[in-house]
């Protein structure tokens, strides 16, 4: 089932086409990886999610209905250019933001304090925001975005700003978030968050989107069939389907070889390499998420 779906948006700013024919389907109850170059598109697809713009052309469906101002205290959405009230205190602000999507005080309150325990900001909750640290003011809208529970997360860019200590903090509370229920769209150009958070990965370059789909399954499509074979002697094939791209003798009397099948399997290129040397590891040479960002690119500049 998806939570949101959208129908062929297009947006158009002053001759210049942000969006063309966009549609793409979250999956409800995973992290979905919206990805893209700079100026591809990502953030004009968020903004008209979160009903910030509308489109020139197409719809949104969320939740089975038609997106409509009703459904913003079901959404959370934490911008890439951060906005905070300096002067306010952190509570009143949470407070504040809690109230505006419709949670009532005591209700609110215990959230906050919750939140602000998990996070390591009990101590600062009657000082103004202004005080604060860069990264704190990052959890503090973290906070404001998720506090509500929407059954929706859009995330951008969250993990800016933060050391590595606090970078696992907010990793780890996104992954509960999504263990309860919760959707969440994560924007990101950091290819190795994505490899490790994400369920589903959508990419839009120069305003279209030119691939989508669960994170294992373009992985799979993406294989080149290469192996990273390590046995105490060289190899040499004379069987067809396998050819030897490159081979380095390493420490310890150990030849590294790189193998790619063009016809066969790959037991039948473990079993040719057994009968010359002894294998010490073999090991296929997955594409990862940043060589496919890469290539998608590069194959889609024109």
């Amino acid at each position: 089932m998806y939570i949101l779906e959208t129908h062929h948006l297009v947006k158009r700013y002053a001759g210049h086409t942000a969006l063309q024919d966009v549609s793409i389907s979250v999956p409800e109850g995973q992290i979905y990886g919206l990805l893209g170059p700079n100026g591809a598109g990502k953030t004009s697809l968020i903004r008209i999610i979160t009903q910030i713009i509308a489109p020139d052309e197409g719809s949104v469906i969320f939740m089975g209905q038609r997106l409509s101002p009703t459904h913003h205290q079901k959404m959370g959405y934490l911008p890439e250019e951060r906005g905070l009230y300096r002067k306010l205190k952190v509570g009143e602000q949470l407070l504040f933001f809690a109230q505006l999507r419709g949670m009532k005080e005591s209700q609110a309150r215990r959230q906050i304090r919750s939140w602000l325990e998990r996070l390591g900001l009990m101590d600062w909750a009657n000082r103004p925001v202004e005080e604060l640290s860069k990264g704190m003011q990052q959890k503090v809208q973290f906070i404001a975005t998720v506090i509500h529970q929407p059954a929706l997360i859009i995330l951008d860019e969250p993990f800016s700003g933060f050391d590595p200590v606090n970078a696992d903090l907010i990793r780890d509370e996104i992954l509960q978030l999504r263990q309860q229920g919760s959707t969440i769209i994560f924007s990101t150009h950091r290819m190795d968050t994505v490899e490790e958070l994400c369920d589903y990965v959508g990419f839009i370059n120069k305003s279209r989107k030119v691939l989508e789909g669960k994170k294992k399954d373009i992985k799979n499509a993406y294989r080149t069939y290469t192996f990273v074979v390590d046995t105490d002697a060289p190899i040499q094939f004379v069987e067809n389907g396998y050819q030897i791209l490159q081979t380095q003798q390493c420490e310890g009397g150990i030849y590294r070889h790189i193998i790619k099948i063009h016809q066969g399997t790959n037991n039948g290129l473990l079993q040719a390499c057994m009968q010359q040397a002894n294998i010490i590891s073999f090991n296929e040479q997955i594409p990862d998420m940043h060589e496919i960002f890469i290539r998608l690119v590069a194959t889609h500049q024109n």
